[in-house]
C-alpha cells in the first residue's frame, strides 16, 4: 500500500511535470512570431498555392518528461519490497518511468501541421511546413511567403 506522503509526493511531481510540458509547447503557425523576430526584416515573395496537405509535427524532447517520469518511477519503485529489492525496484521504476515520461512528453507536444506548396511568380516551386493555425489555404489562392531570421512562413 502506498503511504500518504508518497502519494502526495507523486501527485506534486506529476503536476510539476504537466506544467513543465505545457511550457514546452510552442505555436509554429504562420501568424506566430518569436519575440526575437520583432523588428527584423523579412524577404517577401508572392505565389500561388498548388497543393496543401496535412502533416504531423513531432513533439519536443526537452528532457522534462524523461526526468519527471524517472523521478515518479523511482519513488514508486522504491516502495516495492525492502533492502536490496527496494533499491533494484527503484532503479527499474526510474528507467521505466523515464521511458514513459519521454513518450508522454513527445505525444502531448505533437501538433497538427500543413505542408503548402507554391508556384512563385518567378516560376520556382517551394514548399513550407508550418503548424496548422486554421488558415485553410486553398489551391489557386495567392499568398505571401515571408523569409527571414531562419524562418519561413505563409500568410495572406
Amino acid at each position: 500500500m502506498v503511504s500518504r506522503s508518497l502519494r502526495a509526493t507523486l501527485t506534486v511531481t506529476a503536476l510539476v511535470a504537466a506544467v513543465g510540458l505545457a511550457g514546452c509547447a510552442s505555436n509554429l503557425g504562420g501568424g506566430t512570431y518569436e519575440r526575437t523576430e520583432a523588428r527584423g526584416a523579412m524577404n517577401v515573395r508572392f505565389g500561388e498555392v498548388t497543393t496543401v496537405r496535412p502533416v504531423r509535427l513531432e513533439g519536443t524532447q526537452s528532457g522534462v518528461g524523461t526526468m519527471s517520469g524517472a523521478a515518479i518511477g523511482g519513488v514508486a519503485g522504491s516502495t516495492v519490497g525492502g533492502g536490496k529489492g527496494a533499491a533494484v525496484a527503484a532503479v527499474l521504476g526510474a528507467v521505466a518511468g523515464g521511458i514513459a515520461g519521454s513518450a508522454i512528453e513527445n505525444n502531448t507536444t505533437q501538433r497538427a501541421g500543413i505542408e503548402v506548396t507554391f508556384k512563385l511568380d518567378n516560376g520556382q516551386y517551394i514548399a513550407v511546413v508550418q503548424e496548422d493555425g486554421g488558415e485553410n489555404f486553398q489551391v489557386g489562392e495567392r499568398v505571401r511567403i515571408l523569409d527571414g531570421q531562419g524562418a519561413t512562413r505563409v500568410a495572406r
